[in-house]
């Protein structure tokens, strides 16, 4: 099991050996390990896996886990100068967080509006322009150029900057995440309107943000999605990681102005496979009730995507990434 990016010197590998001997692995997940620290706090570490339309792909990127650890720990830091509760307690370098513990409920009838101390089985994405599967939804009519805030009719181009922030939800827990209705989201999570409410607010709150700091460096921040749960006294705190390369999606802002997207986020990897075919046969596949295995991404593919998240994380944070 991988627990450290770094080149295998012993240093490391003895710290990695002491860390899985002291620490019950409670999760392994598509990019992250996650640990049981204490009975209160839970350790995350931030591995060079990838994944993408739910399918772990068959090889690591180099410095991967290093750089979202750390973009994740940059807006951590922002968050508690904005006072939004979140679960960050600490940053273990070079890859690895601690933070606070909240219950994770699989079964939805066990949720209402006095649970406490839970990860609410919700990812949250707000679109800031037409992009990916929104633009996808346009071209075949599945989401109205009205429902974005655009006049009916109108020829809403890729790219276009939304007139308001689009908010659309998905379910976290389940083995596919599939999108949910407002009434449906209420129903699995055990929120309230208002307490929704809340944090659809909260999430326009931190992205203009995000927006705000990432323009310094020449970023559009194009969407993301974030994830929250409740504390002991059922007090909204934003969970897992935002504004990094593998939730969120950045645009080159002078190649925009030029009528250009350079994708500054994991959705290079997913035009890969796009490009290849490999995605239109999985859909297809997945139409049937079947599956279908992801094939790895070439040599150049993976260094290409290295050298991406490193320059990403640069970007958004202004420090800069010194390879170890």
């Amino acid at each position: 099991m991988e627990l450290c990016n770094r080149a295998p010197t012993t240093t490391t590998f003895i710290s990695c050996s002491i860390l899985a001997f002291i620490m019950k692995l409670y999760r392994s997940g598509k990019v992250k390990d996650v640990y049981e620290a204490n009975d209160r706090s839970l350790e995350f570490v931030y591995t060079d896996r990838i994944s993408v339309f739910d399918k772990m792909i068959p090889n690591d990127i180099p410095f991967k886990g290093e750089t979202l650890c750390r973009t994740s720990v940059f807006w951590f830091q922002i968050l508690r100068d904005m006072g939004v509760k979140s679960h960050f307690q600490e940053f273990i370098p070079p890859n690895r967080v601690r933070v606070r513990k909240v219950d994770v409920i699989p079964d939805y009838s066990k949720l209402n509006n006095e649970t406490t101390n839970y990860l609410i089985p919700l990812e949250f994405i707000m679109r800031h322009y037409v992009a990916g599967s929104m633009h996808r939804k346009l071209q075949k009519g599945k989401v109205r150029p009205e429902d974005l805030g655009f006049p009916a009719g109108k020829e809403v181009p890729y790219g276009a900057e939304l007139p308001d922030p689009y908010f659309e939800m998905t379910t976290k827990l389940e083995e596919i995440d599939r999108p949910v209705t407002e009434k449906e989201a209420l129903e699995i999570s055990g929120l309230t309107k208002d307490e929704l409410e809340n944090i659809r607010n909260t999430i326009e709150r931190i992205d203009r943000r995000i927006s705000k700091e990432v323009e310094r460096r020449d970023l559009i921040h194009v969407d993301g999605k974030k994830e929250f749960g409740f504390d002991s006294r059922r007090r909204l705190i934003l969970v897992d990681s935002f504004g990094t390369a593998d939730e969120d999606r950045f645009w080159d802002s002078d190649m925009y102005a030029k009528g250009e997207f350079v994708e500054l986020s994991k959705e290079s990897v997913r035009k890969y496979y796009k490009d290849s075919g490999y995605y239109e046969k999985l859909m297809t596949a997945r139409e049937r009730g079947e599956d279908m295995e992801i094939p790895p991404l070439p040599d150049n593919v993976v260094k290409e995507t290295s050298h991406l998240y490193i320059t990403v994380f640069e970007r958004i944070t202004g420090e800069t990434f010194r390879e170890q």
